[in-house]
């Protein structure tokens, strides 16, 4: 990742209702910026080797157990819980309502250390966690394009600035589509086969229409008509027709374009009067699920044609 994102431990106290056990402490700054998480079982029988201070500590069932009946009268009790919480770790968050001890909260305070209860059991929490901070960990990019979702994909319209872009957004919407953004979308990859698209805050649900000026999606069209984020299934790039290019026009193989690092179907759509590019963009759509659900036209015409020649 060339660029370190960080979400702060109180956008995850909020996210996930945890309970501060500590409430003192200001947790708008401490930070968090590693998706994986950690349950310091090792650490707290002492051993502190390789041990991911950055990650949020998880205490569950065991290692609670551990603490109240075996750790407490161990006579390095307090040496280990030192090295646990001078390490600086974000937080520490107890499972399953379990509260902490009163040794736990005081180093917590000692060394400005948040400690959290959570009422989720311990899997469920730490698959809620991975997942948030997975996605606002991401890394990212900004592109210059339009996205939208179609029949529930999505598509990323890119092209040259004043192509038709967002006019093929508008004959989207008003055919009942829904809006993500326009102009700029700000691309995430939160696994290595998911890439999810948004807009900027500043510009979200409004399009630029040269020689009308800017209109309000969500005010225009309703609140049906637009979504905050959408995976990208399919890009369209919009280019200028020229006659000398050979178009692709059976589709046998598809092209690829990619985005950090994940790979997603591209089309290359001449522009030239007279051609329906909404119209255009839904059978794309429609036809990329088809393929998806394991049917494509261009193999089935291709044996056909084979089939007849062998005959």
């Amino acid at each position: 990742m060339s660029e370190e994102y960080k979400v702060s431990v109180a956008e995850l106290a909020k996210k996930l209702e945890l309970i501060p056990v500590i409430p003192e402490i200001n947790t708008n700054d401490i930070y968090i910026t590693q998706a994986e998480v950690n349950r310091p079982a090792l650490q707290l029988a002492g051993f502190f080797d390789h041990f991911s201070s950055s990650r949020v500590q998880i205490i569950g069932n065991v290692e609670y157990i551990y603490i109240n009946n075996i750790l407490e009268k161990d006579e390095n009790c307090n040496q280990i819980l030192d090295r646990l919480f001078s390490a600086q770790i974000p937080c520490l968050v107890f499972c399953r309502g379990k509260q902490p001890c009163d040794k736990i909260v005081d180093f917590g305070r000692k060394y400005g250390v948040p400690v959290f209860i959570s009422k989720d059991s311990t899997s469920e929490f730490t698959a809620e966690v991975i997942r948030w901070l997975s996605v606002e960990l991401a890394p990212r990019i900004s592109i210059h394009g339009v996205l939208v979702d179609v029949f529930g994909e999505g598509i990323l319209i890119t092209g040259e600035s004043g192509i038709g872009k967002s006019e093929a957004a508008l004959e989207l919407l008003k055919r009942g589509h829904r809006l993500v953004s326009d102009d700029v979308v700000e691309i995430k990859r939160v696994s290595k086969d998911t890439l999810i698209g948004s807009s900027p805050a500043v510009t979200r649900f409004f399009i630029e229409l040269r020689g009308i000026g800017i209109i309000d999606v969500k005010n225009l069209f309703g609140v049906e008509s637009v979504k905050m984020t959408q995976s990208i299934d399919l890009v369209i790039q919009l280019e200028d027709w020229n006659k000398e290019t050979d178009y692709d026009r059976l589709g046998l193989d598809e092209n690829y374009i990619e985005y950090l690092g994940n790979k997603v179907v591209a089309h290359a759509l001449p522009i030239r009067p007279g051609r329906n590019l909404a119209i255009i963009v839904e059978a794309a759509a429609i036809n990329h699920r088809q393929k998806k659900m394991g049917y494509n036209a261009a193999e089935e015409l291709y044996k056909r044609v084979t089939g007849k020649l062998e005959e």
